[in-house]
């Protein structure tokens, strides 16, 4: 259940932000979004720039490669929303044939090897947190992955596994195909926080 505070604002600044948004994107604004309006002091801000940082700062992985991540992490989480959401922003770095390969079986998907390895380090991690260690790492490794980029994956494969819990916790609605489209423009324009 979804307080009506989430859904229209917790205040008329955030009513009218949340109005103004949807009426100027042409789509209601994401429940993600809205959340990041909510108690502004809860964990908006925080969640955000966390989110930012991890998928928006410097990273020897492409932000199409991360929001790959993403995808992935909320596909082992079963979360429509996140899948949606971040699908829509990595078609716009890695053709759609590849990113849809890959949320169905990124072992058979055309990806580098790398790649492949750091999802393999990611679903462990994500599914089988207790089983995850050193072969799942130098696995990655052997692969052509960097102690860097493992980091920065299992960076992103941490708030998502927060988010995606957090997007099905709170009922966000999944938007349309189309609606998905839009918001990754505006989420590769304006970032997380």
């Amino acid at each position: 259940m979804r307080l009506p505070e989430v859904e229209r604002g917790d205040s008329l600044r955030s009513r009218t932000l949340i109005r103004i948004i949807s009426t100027v994107s042409g789509i209601r604004l994401p429940d993600a979004a809205r959340v990041a309006f909510y108690h502004k002091n809860y964990i908006g801000p925080t969640l955000a720039a966390w989110a930012q940082t991890v998928m928006r700062g410097p990273s020897e992985w492409s932000i199409g490669e991360r929001e790959l991540m993403a995808a992935m992490v909320a596909r082992w989480n079963s979360c429509a929303f996140c899948i949606g959401a971040h699908r829509a922003i990595a078609v716009r770095g890695i053709d759609s044939e590849t990113v849809d390969t890959c949320l169905t079986d990124y072992r058979s998907a055309p990806i580098p090897e790398r790649l492949r390895a750091t999802l393999a380090f990611l679903e462990a991690m994500t599914l089988h947190p207790d089983e995850l260690n050193t072969v799942h790492a130098q696995a990655a490794f052997d692969a052509g992955a960097s102690q860097a980029q493992l980091v920065d994956a299992a960076a992103v494969a941490t708030v998502f596994n927060i988010i995606t819990r957090y997007a099905d916790a709170l009922d966000f609605t999944v938007p349309t195909e189309q609606e998905f489209d839009k918001a990754a423009g505006m989420m590769l324009k304006r970032g997380y926080s």
